[in-house]
């Protein structure tokens, strides 16, 4: 995508616009907003943090914010990198502590990877949090190719046509999940972060180094098409926000049984029979 060799100052404008735009196209945040931002310690929601804290200080709409951590009560978990980072950049810092690191083994089934339950679980604790941190809005750091990489898992794995929405009312009823990180590549937020001198977090789990196969393969799937068809992640954006039901499968979307001619009408012209479509018998 265009301004993927931009860095610095450049980066960072490209990232605010891009933020911007998808928080004004989708209606993110509305004056008066508390945001939770998730804030796992990895380089996306790194990102995501700093966006909206610049964005706090400086758009029309006033908003606060406050990051949030679902520790997983590891000893090992590196939450001190965390909080010494955003103290330097005085933005407020709040930890809930869980158990998701004796949680998660407990519950896997044999051979099944563990980021999918770890991530309900830390999904599940942050809204939690949040609510009781008074804030309405949780801002999440999924980007563009997780967007994409989502939808393809869901079409290929799970015979479902859907991905990531920008904004979700949460579980509970009672919280909205947002994606500011919609329209942005994941190579720019690794090249942001690292700019930043955002640190480097091991949450201290044995189970993250088990890797989702299938999230990888898609993951890799996205970035060899993407190499090959530099237009081909803004493709997948636009398919995202410009679906037609009536070319789909889905009976719940489209009414199958009234798609005929009748005696020869179409639409009220007589004598004018439909188009022949490719594959129909």
């Amino acid at each position: 995508m265009e301004f993927e060799g931009a860095t610095g100052r450049k980066l960072e404008k490209v990232l605010l616009h891009r933020t911007g735009r998808a928080i004004a196209d989708f209606g993110l945040l509305r004056e008066g907003d508390r945001v939770a931002v998730g804030l796992s310690g990895g380089k996306d929601s790194f990102s995501l943090t700093l966006l909206l804290d610049q964005l706090r200080r400086k758009a029309p709409v006033r908003f606060e914010m406050v990051a949030l951590t679902a520790h997983n009560g590891s000893d090992l978990f590196q939450s001190g990198l965390i909080s010494d980072f955003l103290r330097r950049r005085e933005i407020p810092y709040k930890i809930e502590m869980t158990d998701i690191s004796r949680i998660v083994p407990e519950k896997l089934r044999p051979g099944t990877p563990p980021c999918s339950l770890c991530a309900r679980l830390r999904r599940g604790a942050l809204y939690g949090a949040a609510e009781k941190l008074g804030c309405n809005k949780l801002a999440l750091g999924h980007h563009l190719d997780d967007i994409i990489e989502t939808l393809l898992m869901n079409l290929f794995f799970e015979g479902a046509l859907k991905a990531m929405p920008p904004k979700l009312l949460a579980e509970n009823g009672r919280v909205t999940v947002i994606r500011p990180l919609a329209y942005v590549p994941e190579a720019m937020l690794a090249q942001y972060a690292a700019e930043q001198g955002a640190p480097v977090v091991d949450c201290g789990c044995f189970l993250c180094g088990a890797k989702e196969s299938e999230r990888r393969r898609m993951k890799e799937l996205v970035s060899t098409v993407s190499a090959r068809y530099p237009k081909a992640r803004r493709a997948a954006l636009r398919a995202l926000m410009n679906v037609e039901p009536r070319f789909l499968l889905d009976a719940k979307m489209h009414d199958f049984g009234k798609e005929e001619a009748l005696s020869g009408r179409v639409e009220g012209r007589q004598g004018r029979q439909p188009e022949r479509q490719e594959g129909t018998i």
